[in-house]
Order: structure tokens, then C-alpha cells, then sequence
């Protein structure tokens, strides 16, 4: 009687790569959140800088009479507005340039940034010129600053729709990013407010300084946070799936 022998096992190994569940894989995460969060941060220092020295450069060259016409000025903010947004998009798009078009994130953050700035200064600004009139209240002033900060926090559905375009492509049910700018500048008012709150205790000396500095700081972080937790929750449309 021959001794039963054990066949050896063998594991069949398929020759394509294994689809990636997410978005960003759950082992890139924590690197991911820190490139992100800090070259968002960077976008937005880098960013501001060069828009506010080349809105100033502009100012200085133009003739004073040449100012004087409200669209020239205009046309001015709008272009500093604008290379703000593309260093802002390009440092975000430095990181997402392994998991998505680069390009495509670029330009879409850049416009959605720009149509959202501009839809939300032309409700403020009407906001405000109703609340000029007539002589209001402190409880008129309170209304028509919360509808304001209203106007700053659903301006964000701008930003989440263009930047959608371009993840709806690469990503499934996605469809929630279209709200989640808003909730980054719900969370930017939230902070501002508090800021608000104890900025009393803060050397009146140099409160404007460090109020302005703190405003800055906190709003580019929550722009980093914000969309990293969001874009480590989505997951890959798997046929444009490239690898784990």
C-alpha cells in the first residue's frame, strides 16, 4: 500500500495589479494628510502674498485718473484674485497629481475659487448696501451679519461643484463634495467668531497683527484639514483604477 502523499499547494497569482478600494490607500494616509495640509497652507501664504503685492504693483502704475474708473480696479482685483487661485490650486495639485489630473485639479480649484469669491462678495456687498440705507439696530446689524457669513459659507457649493467635475471621474458617489467647501467655511466662521470672542486679551498694541495673522493661519489650515479627511473617505471608480 502506497503512502499517501500531499499534494503541495499552489497559489494562483493573477497577472493584474489588485484595484485600489480608495481614493488615497489607507497606508498613504498619513502622508498624504500632511503634504496636503501643508502645501494647502503654503498655496494660501504664497498665494496672498503674490496677489496682494501684485494688486499694489498695479495700483502704483495706473494714473490716478485711470483709477478713478470703477472697472479698471476691477479688472485689477479680479486678475491678483486670479493668480492667487492658481498658486493655491497648483500647490494642492502638487500632492493629487498621484491619485488624479493635476492639471484638471489645478484649474478647476482655481475657477471654482474664483466664481465662489466673486458670488460671495456680490451678496455681502448687497447685503451691506440694504443694511446702509436707513439707520438699523444692533439686532438689524446681527441679522445682516449672519446673513452675510450665509452668503461666505453656501459660496463654497461653487468651489465643491468644479472640483466635483474633476473627482467625479476618477471617484464613485461622490456627490457630497459638492457641499464639503461649505462646510470648511462654516468651520473658518465658527473659528473667526471665537477668535472674535477673546481677541480683547490680546495687547492692543498689536491685536490688528495678531488677529489678522491668526484669521489667516486658522483658514488655511481648515482648507487643508477639511478636504484631506474628505478625500481619504472616497473611493475609486475602478475603471480608473491603475494600480493599489
Amino acid at each position: 500500500m502506497q503512502p499517501h502523499s500531499k499534494q503541495p499547494s499552489h497559489k494562483v497569482f493573477s497577472g493584474e495589479p489588485k484595484a485600489r478600494k480608495f481614493l488615497i490607500p489607507r497606508f498613504q494616509r498619513r502622508s498624504f494628510f500632511i503634504q496636503f495640509t501643508l502645501m494647502t497652507f503654503l498655496g494660501w501664504v504664497v498665494g496672498g502674498i503674490a496677489s496682494i503685492a501684485i494688486e499694489k504693483t498695479i495700483v502704483e502704475m495706473l494714473p490716478r485718473a485711470v483709477l478713478q474708473q470703477k472697472i479698471w480696479y476691477t479688472l485689477a482685483k479680479y486678475f491678483s484674485n486670479g493668480v492667487f487661485a492658481l498658486i493655491f490650486g497648483a500647490d494642492q495639485a502638487l500632492v493629487l497629481r498621484r491619485y488624479l489630473s493635476g492639471w484638471s485639479w489645478m484649474f478647476a480649484t482655481s475657477l471654482g475659487w474664483l466664481v465662489a469669491n466673486s458670488v460671495s462678495a456680490q451678496w455681502i456687498n448687497y447685503i451691506a448696501s440694504i443694511a446702509s440705507l436707513n439707520q438699523i439696530s444692533v439686532e438689524q446689524k446681527v441679522i445682516f451679519g449672519f446673513l452675510s457669513t450665509i452668503a461666505y459659507i453656501l459660496s463654497g457649493i461653487w468651489l465643491g461643484f468644479f472640483q466635483w467635475l474633476v473627482l467625479r471621474r476618477y471617484t464613485r458617489r461622490a456627490w457630497w463634495w459638492n457641499f464639503l467647501p461649505s462646510i470648511s467655511f462654516l468651520f473658518i466662521s465658527i473659528l473667526v467668531w471665537l477668535l472674535s470672542l477673546v481677541q480683547e486679551f490680546i495687547p492692543e498694541v498689536n491685536r490688528v497683527q495678531v488677529v489678522y495673522l491668526c484669521e489667516q493661519g486658522l483658514t488655511a489650515v481648515v482648507l487643508g484639514v477639511i478636504p484631506t479627511i474628505g478625500l481619504c473617505t472616497l473611493k475609486t471608480n475602478l475603471r480608473y483604477t491603475t494600480g493599489t
